[in-house]
């Protein structure tokens, strides 16, 4: 027996005492890899139902409706399957020929604006509104009217004061100014005291008072009983004011 013959009958015996190799690429008990992580795999928990609320936001076609209804337009003819609000639009006006909301008066819940108010009252003045002004001026009429008012201006001429009347009686300023002492200091002698208060209380100011004090033979004589403390005013009247306006 060749050594040939000898090799080719030993292969065999070999490969029948080497130990098989499972195939990996199956896996254990599958068939892939794939197929195992599909089948290990925990499934994920249902996800839970969503509560849709009713939608109660902005609704833009609501909006556009009383937005009309504000603005005395009528609003349009519902759609298919549209809901057209009503609010109610008692007391909002009429629309015109043009659709729009007619000047004049605002309808109720509108603001009132200057320019669209109806001047019932005669004695208020349109003058600052320009359509009722050109509505009833012209240039002409504008020219007429300026004429006529200064044909109307009159100028008043100033006068002289009137004069007063020649005998007016003692004059109490000229007799402050004449004076230096101050209130309460004796400067004439006045004898037996007499009730000032009853006296003084006939007349209405102590300007008035001086003054008669004066006419009857004052600072030197008191005839009356209104300067009973001798220092020349009576009725408690006051030189000061006049000799500060002096000065």
């Amino acid at each position: 027996m060749t050594t040939r013959s000898l090799v080719l009958l030993l292969i065999p015996a070999l490969a029948a005492c080497t130990p098989s190799v499972p195939d990996s690429g199956a896996g254990v008990g599958f068939q892939d890899y794939n197929s195992y992580i599909r089948n290990t795999s925990v499934p994920p928990p249902a996800a839970a139902p969503v509560s849709v609320a009713p939608a109660t936001g902005f609704d833009p076609a609501a909006a556009a409706a009383a937005i009309d209804r504000a603005e005395g337009i009528a609003p349009a003819a519902a759609a298919p399957g549209q809901v057209v609000i009503d609010t109610g639009t008692s007391g909002m006006g009429s629309t015109g020929a043009t659709g729009t909301r007619p000047r004049g008066n605002a309808p109720a819940g509108i603001q009132e604006q200057n320019g669209e108010m109806i001047h019932a009252n005669p004695g208020i003045s349109d003058e600052n509104d320009f359509n009722a002004v050109a509505a009833r001026e012209t240039i002409k009429s504008d020219a007429e009217r300026i004429a006529r008012n200064r044909s109307e201006y009159v100028v008043v001429q100033p006068k002289d004061l009137p004069q007063r009347p020649g005998d007016t009686g003692p004059n109490i300023v000229e007799f402050a100014l004449a004076t230096t002492h101050a209130p309460g200091v004796q400067m004439y002698d006045r004898g037996r005291a007499r009730d000032a208060m009853a006296a003084c209380a006939k007349f209405a100011s102590p300007d008035l008072a001086q003054q008669e004090f004066l006419a009857r033979g004052g600072p030197d004589r008191d005839r009356l009983g209104l300067d009973p403390d001798g220092d020349g005013f009576a009725c408690g009247w006051d030189p000061r004011p006049f000799r500060s306006a002096l000065q």
